[in-house]
């Protein structure tokens, strides 16, 4: 890895990747550090992403393999020793929505009504994500950040990782914004996922329609920064493909808002929005 330190801190990295590989997960093991210059020696995961090797028949063992690893981490989890997942920055990443997908993608404007509606939907989403248990969160757990390894799965890009809401990674990995299983899949793998952690008395909710009701919410948060980042990777970067992977995440982000009460008034909001997108003028 070569970071300049000017441009890139690595001492994140190399701290997540010792906690990780002390969870028993498998990351690239740090073989030398010049933290100074910005330059790591790495062990070398290979180059077949999840994504890549996701058919119907391989997915059960490959999410399995990555349900695991995501258990571990999280049993592993320790208050004060990764950055808080706080108030600030989930609002600082909801944000993205209004200021890049809204001003820059549709190229609206909101009005002070609009704005309003807005940021009181953000407080209750914000509600639900900051009263949901804490372990540590990758906060990318996706099919291309997961590599076919031995074992499986090799987990990159992990520098970001803080402590935080319980149900943020399994979103990542099973509302993907890359790849997308039926509803049904979809649950019976989130299932799968809550009876191993209550087994490794992780602090998920007892009722699993409660639990699954914080996934879906965590969901809203993360698809509408998602929708942000794409826009600005478009926008700012000129990484035009992100653009064909918007319409799976607002399909995921409308599916869950119309589910659940205090949800109603964004589908309503995303109505309105693209409405006024494409109107002349």
């Amino acid at each position: 890895m070569d970071a300049p330190p000017e441009h890139e801190d690595c001492r994140p990295f190399v701290k997540v990747a010792r906690l990780f590989h002390a969870a028993g997960v498998h990351v690239p093991e740090v073989l030398a550090e010049d933290i100074e210059n910005g330059y790591l020696l790495l062990s070398d995961l290979g180059s077949a992403m999840y994504l890549e090797a996701l058919t119907e028949r391989a997915a059960p063992r490959l999410y399995s393999a990555a349900t695991d690893a995501l258990v571990r981490i999280q049993t592993a989890s320790r208050a004060g020793v990764l950055p808080e997942y706080d108030r600030e920055l989930l609002l600082r990443e909801l944000r993205l929505f209004p200021d890049w997908y809204v001003a820059k993608q549709l190229n609206v404007r909101l009005s002070s009504a609009q704005s309003e509606k807005l940021a009181e939907v953000f407080e209750l989403i914000l509600a639900n994500n900051l009263a949901q248990p804490r372990v540590y969160v990758h906060r990318d757990y996706h099919s291309r950040n997961l590599m076919v390894a031995e074992p499986n799965p090799g987990i990159i890009d992990f520098q970001d990782a803080v402590y935080g809401p319980i149900t943020y990674d399994l979103v990542s990995l099973f509302k993907d914004a890359y790849i997308s299983w039926d509803e049904q899949q979809v649950l019976d793998w989130v299932v799968r996922y809550w009876e191993q952690a209550k087994r490794a008395r992780l602090p998920v909710d007892p009722d699993f329609g409660t639990f699954y009701r914080d996934f879906e919410w965590m969901g809203v948060q993360r698809h509408l920064k998602v929708l942000g980042i794409f826009a600005r990777l478009f926008h700012r970067d000129g990484k035009e493909r992100y653009l064909d992977d918007m319409p799976l995440v607002m399909a995921y982000l409308r599916k869950a808002c119309q589910r659940y009460n205090g949800l109603g008034a964004l589908v309503r909001l995303l109505d309105e929005l693209e409405q006024s997108s494409s109107s002349p003028g």
